[in-house]
């Protein structure tokens, strides 16, 4: 497992660019981001969030929104994405992970706004998350979705992830994917600041 410091959440923003030429800009949520996020789930069509929460919620439970805007707690992580819209700033999706140091595991899901569907914000949030797992150091990617979830099983199958029945719940699908230690793309924030650590890390031992 990578060190990786959170004092700073803002180091690891990223600015992800769409086929389209527009931007979304990729951060940890903050406290203050509560009721935004909320808003946003709100916002979401009622199948939307059938399947992000796999089951039927017109909202985030509290207890999970307070989890969600603590960065970092149990190895737990909540990023949105945001696109400034006719001057304003909004949330037009957002991804939860968890990475397992022991099993070098990472666990993802993630949603986009139905409005903003179709235009590569899945895939390019999806491409980002591989960058921050691998600065983490983890050698496996992974989550589960409901079997009639065709956009998310879409994307997944299109990203090179495998399939396999998802254990003791067979209502959900599992997607799964190795990945490399060094992203193919140009490195995210996190896998900047990991290296980074890593070379310092070397020199000092060197001294």
């Amino acid at each position: 497992m990578f060190a990786l410091d959170f004092h700073d959440l803002s180091q690891h923003s990223d600015v992800l660019r769409l086929r389209s030429g527009q931007s979304v800009a990729v951060r940890f949520v903050e406290p203050q981001d509560a009721p935004a996020l909320q808003g946003y789930f709100r916002s979401l069509s009622s199948g939307s969030r059938y399947s992000r929460f796999l089951g039927a919620l017109s909202e985030l439970p509290q207890t999970e929104l307070e989890k969600s805007i603590h960065v970092g707690e149990d190895n737990r992580f909540t990023v949105i994405a945001i696109m400034t819209i006719d001057g304003v700033e909004r949330i037009v999706g957002e991804a939860r992970y968890a990475f397992d140091p022991q099993s070098e595991r990472f666990e993802f899901g993630l949603s986009i706004d139905d409005r903003w569907h179709r235009q590569g914000i899945g895939a390019a949030l999806l491409s980002n998350l591989e960058c921050r797992a691998a600065a983490f150091g983890a050698q496996q990617m992974f989550g589960d979705t409901l079997r009639s979830n065709a956009a998310m099983i879409g994307l997944a199958r299109k990203s090179g992830y495998s399939f396999a029945p998802t254990p003791n719940d067979w209502r959900l699908v599992r997607f799964e994917k190795q990945i490399n230690i060094a992203p193919a793309k140009i490195p995210c924030a996190s896998w900047r600041l990991a290296a980074a650590g890593q070379l310092s890390a070397a020199t000092v031992s060197t001294h």
